[in-house]
């Protein structure tokens, strides 16, 4: 992280605050030894993961409030892993992941930041099966979806580790693919409902996008 400017920045959900360090901006990149490359990250895409963008906002802000009871949750694709932390510091059973290589160290970073245990994360491949994850009873992401090839990958990828009894939420910007991640996932057995977040003061901008929300029910004979 040396070769990196770096942002610090507290984050306010009611009562809890979110310490965390990201990236200073989108134009950072330090990939000396060629990691992230030989992973076929670009230049362009290296600092993607490590902004705090607003479908992470909307997510961890809807979270905080949600019933995570004695669920194992997991987080795709996490970035910052803002929602990650903040279940975390509810002491939920959360597992983070992600694709990148440097998503770990800032994970173990931030959430030394705020004082708390530490998460168990996985850098994974969705093209990928051979992880030790396990199945979850709650599955979370944000802006999953950049290209047409990740609708088949991300559905696989969440049926390999739901459990028969399973929630997905998924918040999205709006990028023209949630209709085809429903139908992948209706195949599978979830039920689809999609809604607008409110209050969202806490973005620049208005939010275009939407919280979708996929359940499927374990069925008994």
């Amino acid at each position: 992280m040396t070769d990196l400017r770096l942002r610090y920045q507290t984050i306010e959900f009611g009562n809890v605050d979110i310490h965390l360090c990201s990236l200073r901006n989108k134009n950072e990149f330090s990939d000396p030894d060629g990691i992230a490359e030989k992973l076929g990250i670009c230049d362009a895409a290296w600092p993607i993961f490590g902004v705090v963008w607003p479908s992470s906002m909307v997510l961890a802000h809807y979270i905080v409030d949600y019933a995570t009871d004695s669920k194992r949750i997991l987080e795709i694709g996490c970035g910052m892993a803002l929602s990650s932390l903040v279940l975390n510091k509810q002491d939920a059973d959360i597992t983070a992941t992600d694709y990148h290589p440097e998503v770990q160290k800032f994970l173990q970073r931030n959430t030394l930041l705020n004082g708390d245990a530490n998460i168990t994360f996985e850098r994974v491949d969705w093209n990928n099966s051979a992880d030790t994850l396990g199945k979850f009873d709650l599955i979370i992401g944000s802006d999953l979806l950049y290209e047409d090839e990740h609708i088949d990958l991300l559905a696989n990828f969440i049926e390999s580790h739901a459990n028969p009894e399973c929630e997905v939420i998924i918040v999205d910007p709006g990028r023209g693919r949630k209709n085809k991640l429903s139908n992948k996932m209706a195949a599978f057995g979830f039920s689809f409902t999609q809604k607008k977040p409110i209050h969202t003061k806490y973005l620049e901008q208005e939010f275009k996008g939407f919280i979708l929300k996929y359940q499927r029910l374990e069925v008994t004979v």
